[in-house]
């Protein structure tokens, strides 16, 4: 028992009081043991638990609240997750968005990424919450504010978004889901439906809004809509005696889709003759049109054209999709060594570079990627199209008109005037155009265009045909690319197997080198969502190029015979379209049966 020293030297025993007596603090440190550690007056907890105002005694632990976790005030983590969960849409938005608009989609998301990053590491380290909040909103909304104000400025007025009308349509389409209806009749019939707003082909809209109340509207509405959704390049509507049957072009393959009845079918026909600004009485004689349709912030072209049959007035509506186009030709799938020589050649100081290839080969495409490798503010750009299908910028862009007397012809003899590097004519279709660009050629310009042949020995000979001198062709030509469009294998659902022998054989493949061949999946193998059960997905280019060299110059202008000139053309080490076809069948791009369903 410990003692204390009295004044007159006796020794009395201490007093004993009990330890929660004893207050914590320095003035304790008497009390303890020589060698023995204060008690620590707080316990370990974990958590965010604060001790505000509170005594708390040597060894007293019932005065500490024990409680585990919540390292973080949940009111404050909650608008950081919500933030977290929008950066991470719209960023997916924006990098779909950037590349159909060719928005420099590499910068922009290296800044939404970067910029999200840093301010979520910040937020997270900060010491004040609302200092590090206030990094995250300007590393979020810096990088997508400055994406959105530069796409704005590259679209029209009805798809930019983000301003006070898009954002009225958006709570309103939202809240006419559920059945809420707000603003004028108007905007509630637009909030109705597949989102898409079809635009007549007036300023003033007025053939829209003359058809939104007709009958078969709506239908007119779901077939655009469901055709877009399923990459659809044509909508072919077909009367019959009892129906209208609908087909649509996937892929370059005419797939059929679920019929109209015949009043129905008869009333979507009319409700898009009216929008193409087609005369609706007229059924007999054929027609063309077009017009415009708004869907996801971004406008799709339609081109029309009828035509008279047994049971009715035939359809076919053309979608022409600008974020589906092709900006360059690294795009287009071609084998290295073939780029490089497109690109030389594109970008001669003067020429003729001729496609070939049938109706829907791709032939527009190739030529728009082309134009899109040279510098178009540098050198003048001019287009003589029937009709314009994809706009570019700064590239003068011009549409003819057979019925003013605006012809091919014409329109190129007259833009040569126009001080132009490059021209584009979009077909070759008589000898007077394959004459003038023969000489805008030879007058140091550089001229693209298109012919219908079926190769580019075929098209050669084309232009003879049509009457350009040999000499003058042979001084002016500097390339033929002939081309056609094979249907992708889908990557999720294809289905290797062995290739026989004999076919290997036959088609000069070294049978020892090649494990497998794909083929699309048959119909007991199930359904792929990727592909909707078709098996192809997309498609890619096949291609052969014949780039003229001084001996071949030599032979058109003694107008040699074609086996001599392919002969040369071999030496110089040009491959057959249908070896470039067994190069995609060898790496798995596509079948066998769909490449000889386009390669003869």
């Amino acid at each position: 028992m410990p003692v204390m020293a009295q004044p007159d030297g006796t020794a009395q025993p201490a007093t004993t009081q009990p330890e929660t007596a004893a207050p914590a603090g320095p003035a304790n440190v008497s009390a303890r043991a020589p060698g023995v550690y204060p008690p620590n007056p707080f316990n370990f907890y974990r958590g965010n638990v604060r001790l505000d105002n509170q005594r708390v005694l040597v060894g007293d632990t019932s005065q500490i609240p024990h409680r585990e976790g919540y390292y973080f005030s949940l009111f404050k983590l909650v608008p950081v997750i919500g933030l977290f969960f929008l950066w991470c849409w719209s960023t997916k938005w924006a990098d779909g968005d950037s590349q159909s608009l060719k928005v420099r989609p590499q910068f922009w998301m290296t800044n939404l990424l970067m910029g999200g990053l840093a301010g979520f590491l910040i937020c997270f380290i900060s010491p004040s919450y609302l200092l590090g909040f206030f990094v995250l909103l300007l590393g979020y909304g810096g990088p997508i504010g400055a994406y959105i104000y530069e796409r704005n400025q590259k679209v029209p007025e009805s798809a930019k978004v983000m301003t006070p009308k898009h954002i009225r349509n958006v709570v309103i389409r939202t809240l006419a889901k559920y059945g809420i209806r707000i603003g004028s009749g108007e905007v509630q019939e637009s909030a109705v439906g597949p989102p898409i707003t079809f635009i007549g082909k007036s300023k003033e809209g007025g053939r829209s809004k003359a058809v939104e109340n007709s009958r078969g509207y709506m239908s007119a509405k779901e077939l655009v809509y469901d055709a877009i959704l399923r990459r659809a390049t044509d909508i072919h509507l077909e009367p019959k005696e009892d129906e209208t049957s609908v087909r649509l072009r996937i892929d370059g393959v005419m797939y059929p889709t679920e019929p109209f009845d015949a009043a129905v079918g008869q009333n979507v026909i009319n409700i898009i003759k009216v929008l193409s600004a087609m005369d609706i009485t007229e059924k007999r004689k054929p027609q063309d049109g077009s017009f415009r349709a708004e869907m996801d912030f971004r406008e799709i072209d339609f081109r029309i054209s009828t035509q008279g049959t047994r049971f009715g007035e035939k359809m076919v509506m053309r979608i022409l999709d600008q974020s589906n186009s092709v900006s360059s030709l690294a795009q287009l799938g071609m084998r290295k060594p073939l780029n490089d020589a497109l690109v030389r050649i594109i970008n001669q100081p003067h020429g003729l570079f001729l496609t070939c290839g049938p109706t829907g080969a791709g032939k527009s495409t190739t030529l728009y990627a082309a134009l899109g490798e040279i510098d178009s503010y540098q050198r003048n750009i001019i287009t003589i199209e029937d009709p314009i299908e994809y706009k570019m910028e700064s590239v003068t862009q011009i549409e003819i008109n057979n019925k003013a007397g605006q012809t091919f012809a014409g329109s190129l003899r007259s833009v040569l005037r126009q001080d132009p590097d490059v021209v584009m004519v979009g077909e070759i279709r008589d000898e007077e155009t394959a004459v003038i660009a023969c000489q805008a050629a030879n007058t140091g310009h550089m001229v693209f265009s298109t012919v219908h042949a079926n190769d580019t020995f075929t098209a050669l000979y084309r232009m003879m045909d049509l009457g350009v001198e040999p000499f003058m062709l042979s001084s002016s030509l500097s390339a033929i690319l002939g081309q056609r469009l094979a249907r992708r294998l889908c990557p999720d659902c294809k289905v290797s197997y062995k290739p026989k022998p004999e076919f290997l054989t036959k088609a000069n493949l070294p049978a020892n080198k090649i494990e497998n061949f794909y083929k699309p999946p048959t119909e007991t193998e199930g359904q792929c969502p990727n592909c909707g059960g078709l098996g192809y997905k997309g498609r890619i280019g096949v291609y052969e190029l014949l780039e003229l060299n001084d001996r071949m110059r030599d032979m058109i202008r003694d107008n040699s015979a074609i086996t001599q000139i392919k002969a040369e053309a071999r030496k110089n080490g040009m491959l057959y379209m249908r070896e470039e076809g067994l190069r995609l069948v060898v790496k798995g791009i596509t079948s066998v049966d769909e490449m000889l369903r386009v390669v003869k």
